[in-house]
């Protein structure tokens, strides 16, 4: 198996359905090209570069998902580099969150440092429990649609 030229702790652009570019960070891989990600605004009119993300964080992510590494694997999500120390405490495995619509049920999905290794899952109540990252795989098309939705209309999201 080749080895990718992408790796956690490494930036990248995503392109916008509309022109410009989001910015995003690789926070755990496995080898079957299943990715964890934290998706970024503000948009970029071209392709950004370190220095336009070194202050993002976690917590100010506008999306974060499980998402298909086709995207960067056929370089259509150029990779702007890692920074110079990365520390996968800082960008943690979500709690995911998935709804059942047939049968009203939500749960909350654990999974361990592989993205596509479920650990546990937990029935959790309606309300407050359904918010959070969507349980699911997104292919690299459907990252682009929903940030460019996202950013459309942006103040400063994700900055």
């Amino acid at each position: 198996m080749k080895r990718p030229k992408y790796g956690e702790g490494d930036w990248f652009a995503v392109p916008l359905r509309d022109g410009g570019y989001a910015t995003g960070i690789i926070a755990r891989m496995n080898p079957n090209g299943v990715l964890l990600g934290y998706f970024f605004g503000p948009r970029h009119d071209d392709v950004p570069v370190l220095a336009d993300v070194y202050h993002l964080v976690a917590e100010n992510a506008c999306l974060v998902g499980k998402f298909g590494h086709l995207g960067l694997k056929d370089g259509t999500w150029p990779i702007l580099g890692c920074l110079s120390v990365w520390d996968r405490d800082l960008w943690p495995m979500p709690v995911f969150v998935r709804y059942e619509e047939l049968t009203g049920r939500t749960f909350h999905m654990y999974y361990g440092d592989d993205p596509n290794r479920l650990v546990r899952q937990v029935q959790v109540f309606p309300g407050a429990a359904e918010q959070g990252p969507k349980e699911g795989l997104m292919g690299y098309a459907y990252v682009e649609i929903v940030l460019t939705r996202m950013l459309q209309n942006e103040g400063n999201i994700g900055a």
